[in-house]
């Protein structure tokens, strides 16, 4: 018998999906309370938000771990 590995909560959700989810139950301005990054902070915009987050694996970590706090 082989082991599975522990299914990943964010298989299926794109980032455009998680970052819509998040403006829309919080804002921007909770959001740059919570993750400091200035894509949230000045002129925000999903457009550039996407564009910097998969540019940047540390922040896009950060995003992806509030959606699963607030989604778990």
């Amino acid at each position: 018998m082989t082991e599975q590995l522990p299914a990943d909560p964010l298989h299926g959700i794109t980032l455009k999906k998680i970052l819509t989810d998040l403006v829309e139950e919080f804002g921007w301005e909770e959001m740059a309370k919570r993750i400091d990054i200035r894509c949230f902070t000045h002129a925000p915009s999903i457009a550039s938000s996407l564009k910097f987050l998969r540019r940047t694996p540390w922040a896009r970590d950060k995003v992806e771990e509030m959606y699963l706090r607030w989604k778990m």
